[in-house]
């Protein structure tokens, strides 16, 4: 005979799975209790930790509003309606955007959006044309609406950027799918960006006392204080203490590693910004 009996699955494996059918079934209904299950998952390395981030990132997502990552008016690169389209092209080609806010006397009034396409099909033809004949309509929303359900219009009416407004109906500042979808993947660069290669990752204060940025490469960490974390899951300081805390920390949460302590200065929702290390056992 040979009827070989299949190995029996590893009780913690089968209790992981369990959880997961109770979570396809509806019956996982406690947001805690769904983050705790992802991070069990990536401690099994079901998920690696750009999985994790990213599923962090969606459930972050339906909690904010546009409000928490619009861009400001004024900061907004915009356009007068009544400008020719010489002196538009000047600065269209300056600021490297692909839309702009069309105003009527200042920011706080948007009367539509230029996408730079546009522009372009019109700007070899000799006639008076202005930017308010070839502006499309723009897209309104309330600073309260939910970043999820914004996400959503963005892809179902095709749009890639909208007006903020306040309870007054005016403009606050604009948002676009670039920025929804950052706070699920982390920052989204192109080649217009600025790259700042004279950025300094681990900036002295006092004897034993430094001020890390969270992007400060695990290798330049390791030859600058003698120590030996691994980097084969993480590029970043920022991501192995992510790691080790389990969870994106606040600002003022702390963590000790071997002889170093690190302290959180600045974090937002995706990733650790700036920590403050101290070295123990390091007279001042």
């Amino acid at each position: 005979m040979n009827d070989k009996i299949p190995p029996k699955k590893p009780s913690s494996q089968r209790s992981w799975l369990g959880k997961i059918g109770l979570l396809l079934g509806g019956e996982i209904q406690d947001r805690h209790e769904l983050v705790t299950l992802l991070k069990e998952a990536r401690e099994k390395r079901l998920l690696d930790a750009d999985g994790l981030s990213m599923m962090q990132g969606v459930l972050h997502v339906a909690e904010m509003r546009v409000r928490d990552i619009m861009i400001p008016r004024t900061q907004m690169v915009v356009l007068p309606k009544a400008a020719d389209l010489k002196e538009t092209y000047q600065k269209v080609i300056a600021s490297s955007h692909s839309r702009f806010p069309v105003i009527e006397d200042d920011r706080s009034e948007v009367i539509g959006i230029l996408i730079a396409k546009d522009l372009l099909a019109h700007i070899l033809e000799d006639k008076a044309i202005t930017v308010e004949d070839i502006m499309r309509p723009a897209n309104i929303v309330p600073e309260s609406k939910r970043l999820n359900v914004l996400l959503r219009e963005f892809r179902t009416e095709r749009n890639h950027m909208a007006i903020v407004v306040d309870e007054y109906g005016t403009a606050a500042g604009l948002v676009t799918i670039e920025d929804v979808l950052e706070q699920i993947v982390g920052d989204i660069e192109d080649e217009h960006d600025q790259v700042n290669t004279n950025m300094k990752f681990i900036v002295k204060k006092k004897k034993g006392t430094y001020v890390l940025d969270g992007l400060t490469p695990i290798d330049d960490f390791n030859t600058h204080f003698s120590a030996t974390f691994e980097d084969d899951e993480f590029d970043t300081i920022g991501g192995f203490l992510v790691h080790q805390f389990g969870y994106f920390p606040k600002k003022g949460e702390n963590k000790t590693f071997e002889r170093f302590y690190f302290e959180v200065l600045h974090a937002d929702n995706r990733r650790l910004l700036s920590i403050k290390l101290t070295l123990k056992n390091v007279s001042s």
